[in-house]
């Protein structure tokens, strides 16, 4: 499930342009936050596959409802799992005790993780797991190697195997670069729709990193409209004023 590996994205420094042996880059996330369709079906994949580890602890049910257009009786039906209040926060299911037990510490917190780590590395590791036989669980991450957590959505994506190419650096040793990766075994989703499937669930953790967003942008547009009319105006008064100093 989604929500145990998304615990190592706090304990990790996210990298861009550099992945496993010296590859790889970040695919454009291309999220978007006004999508209300993207954030309702990232809600719902939010609550069935990481709620159970991990909360967001600054966001109301009620809030959500509002924002993504859900009547209080779609939230209660959908969303609030372990939730019995529409002001409720998002709170983890897993009690703290067990999880730091099985995972070495609770899970984080995943109300801010898209404004720590940023949409397209978040969408990147979601998609970069692969095949590897020397870990432990039989699988690693391109853009976080040696990845403790399993590919829990393995089943959804399928399994792929990284291929790497020669090439030599500057001084002419040869050292291996991620290429591409290569499915082994089919999953029941298509790449694409696995790619729309992990979208979703970034554009909903966009979204609740900064729920106020939308209406900031457009509170900065009409600031900035105020600003070049107050300017117009502070203009015409200064020439009117100086038009005399010679």
């Amino acid at each position: 499930m989604l929500k145990r590996f998304l615990l190592v994205l706090l304990l990790s420094t996210p990298l861009v342009g550099v992945a496993s042996s010296g590859g790889g880059h970040l695919e454009k996330a291309n999220v978007d936050v006004s999508n209300t369709a993207s954030l309702q079906r990232g809600a719902r994949n939010f609550m069935n596959y990481c709620s159970g580890c991990h909360s967001a602890q600054y966001v109301r049910f009620n809030r959500l409802g509002a924002d993504l257009g859900l009547s209080e009786a779609q939230l209660q039906d959908n969303l609030m799992f372990a939730a019995e209040r529409p002001f409720d926060t998002i709170q983890v299911a897993m009690p703290a005790v067990d999880a730091k037990r099985w995972f070495g510490q609770p899970p984080p917190d995943l109300s801010l993780i898209a404004r720590s780590r940023g949409a397209d590395w978040l969408f990147g590791f979601l998609t970069s797991f692969y095949q590897d036989d020397t870990r432990a669980t039989g699988m690693n991450n391109l853009l976080l190697p040696g990845a403790s957590m399993p590919h829990v959505l393995w089943e959804l994506q399928g399994i792929q195997r990284a291929v790497y190419r020669i090439e030599n650096d500057a001084a002419g040793n040869e050292h291996e670069v991620f290429d591409r990766f290569e499915h082994t075994t089919a999953g029941s989703m298509s790449t694409e729709e696995y790619k729309e499937f992990v979208r979703d669930i970034v554009t909903f953790l966009e979204y609740i990193s900064e729920p106020v967003k939308l209406e900031r942008i457009q509170l900065g547009i009409w600031v900035m409209f105020f600003l070049l009319v107050f300017f117009l105006f502070a203009y015409a008064l200064k020439k009117e004023y100086w038009k005399d100093v010679h």
